[in-house]
């Protein structure tokens, strides 16, 4: 509890009364400070009992208004004036008690036979007694909480220690954001507001934190983890000292739970990649291979591989996150490359974004569960040109064709294109042709299905294609003609895909 002007003032052998600003009883005092000035606020860092002998107070209405509000500007919880023989004054002036009891700030006397150090120790011993119970406290709650991560009662007897010894709302996720244990009321605006920044601070990995003020909820955001983001801690209340001993003592024990967990997980682990193993021998059938999948509590009419290149020594740990954030779980590393078996429905980009973030990475096409491992062969052979372009390399439609043309230089790239479609470009500066030339050759040339697939007449379809003849001088009879258009118009969309905005 914070030591008050109440807690001072009830200091007998003080003697101190309080003659103004009995509203402000309750402001906390941090430290005691004596001053002569006429304006002392730019002293002051806030919560001081500012103790003066009003050498040089002014008595005059506006004067002492101004004196206090300097004094309440510098963030004084006090004002104290000494009295007596000898000084200055010997009652307190009525202006200035006035200008307190209209500022709100407290204004104590001081009596003769009691000196100004006599109140600055006051303070500090107050002080420091209230840091030294901060200290027990903490020890105890810590205490409190080991036994209870002792106890084998996991998150949930961790976080009700916590609730009965602090009162405050806490939340457990895993490192994908998610919800492992809670306590508190409404644990859901605790996440709310954590969501803000999670995905910043995920990015930071174990130096990531942060403190969201929502409304009128306060958050701590910590993460847990010894060597890897295991997940976060979102803490209700503030950011003081005291509690800050108390968070890390609760995120320490948090951290060795969920170690504890990673660990109790690995022949969960060594049980899937025994499984992905089978599924990409070769030897199962698609129905032995859903059979399979089924008993994983995996449901999906195909697969698709993922190859990772992870930094080096971290192949295991990556493999682990992985495991926890693909269905199935379908994961194994060899060497520094992490595979994986990736069902439909998986947001890839998102987990590669959240767990291997500018890694060389290749994604296979989907397959059915019995041929999984060409998809698996697929997205390994990828991992060079992923390297190489700086992103995600995926065997999908045009993929391939595209990833093999950024292969070559890109000013090359863009001059065959050029040099084919420049006298096109001149005339069509809206795009109406070059889009109908393409959706053409992707008709494979029959005019009726291009029209509909473009929402046009198929003779509109056909006196574009016949501008580009004439355009270009190349006929479209030829198949080597048409092909080169083909390779011109992907050269641009892989262009599209490589090169910086600006180009």
């Amino acid at each position: 509890m914070p030591f008050t002007v109440e807690d001072l003032l009830a200091v007998r052998e003080l003697q101190l009364s309080l003659v103004a600003g009995a509203g402000g009883r309750r402001q906390a005092i941090e430290a005691a400070h004596v001053s002569e000035l006429l304006r002392p606020g730019e002293w002051l860092q806030g919560g001081e009992l500012l103790m003066t002998t009003g050498l040089v107070l002014p008595v005059d209405p506006a004067s002492c208004r101004a004196f206090v509000q300097d004094v309440v500007d510098g963030g004084a919880a006090a004002l104290a004036l000494g009295l007596g023989h000898g000084q200055p004054h010997r009652h307190p002036p009525a202006t200035l008690v006035e200008a307190a009891e209209e500022a709100g700030l407290p204004l104590l006397t001081v009596p003769d036979q009691v000196p100004f150090i006599a109140v600055t120790k006051a303070v500090f011993a107050a002080r420091a007694a209230e840091e030294r119970r901060a200290l027990e406290h903490t020890a105890d709650v810590q205490r409190r909480l080991t036994v209870a991560a002792a106890s084998g009662g996991g998150l949930d007897a961790i976080l009700k220690v916590w609730l009965d010894a602090t009162g405050r709302a806490a939340v457990v996720t895993d490192a994908l954001g998610r919800q492992l244990a809670a306590v508190g009321a409404a644990p859901e605006r605790l996440l709310d507001a954590a969501r803000t920044v999670l995905e910043e601070i995920t990015a930071r990995g174990l130096r990531g934190s942060a403190v969201v003020d929502a409304a009128d909820l306060t958050v701590g955001v910590r993460p847990i983890g010894a060597r890897r983001l295991r997940g976060h801690a979102l803490l209700a209340g503030s950011a003081d000292a005291g509690p800050r001993l108390v968070d890390a003592a609760l995120v320490s024990l948090l951290t060795m739970e969920l170690e504890r967990r990673h660990l109790a997980r690995e022949p969960h682990r060594r049980a899937r990649t025994a499984a992905m193993g089978r599924l990409v021998s070769g030897e199962l059938s698609d129905e032995r291979a859903e059979r399979l999948l089924t008993a994983l509590d995996v449901s999906t009419e195909h697969l698709r591989g993922l190859a990772v290149q992870a930094p080096r020594g971290e192949a295991e740990d990556l493999a682990a996150d992985l495991s926890v954030a693909l269905p199935g779980g379908l994961v194994r590393f060899d060497g520094d490359i992490v595979e994986a078996l990736v069902v439909d429905d998986v947001d890839l980009a998102a987990v590669l974004a959240r767990f291997a973030p500018g890694r060389p990475t290749g994604i296979g096409s989907g397959f059915r569960p019995g041929t999984a491992a060409i998809s698996l062969r697929q997205a390994r052979s990828l991992l060079a040109p992923s390297a190489r372009l700086g992103r995600p390399a995926e065997a999908t439609e045009h993929a391939i064709g595209r990833l093999l043309l950024t292969l070559g230089p890109p000013d090359l790239l863009a001059a065959f294109a050029d040099a084919l479609l420049a006298p096109v470009d001149a005339a069509d500066p809206r795009g109406e042709i070059l889009t109908t030339l393409r959706v053409w050759l992707e008709a494979n040339g029959v005019w009726d299905t291009a029209a509909d697939r473009l929402g046009v007449h198929r003779h509109t379809v056909r006196n574009r294609i016949d501008r580009v003849e004439r355009l270009t001088g190349k006929a479209m009879t030829s198949a080597a003609t048409r092909h080169e258009f083909w390779l011109a118009l992907e050269a641009r969309e892989a262009l599209a895909h490589t090169l910086p905005p600006d180009r």
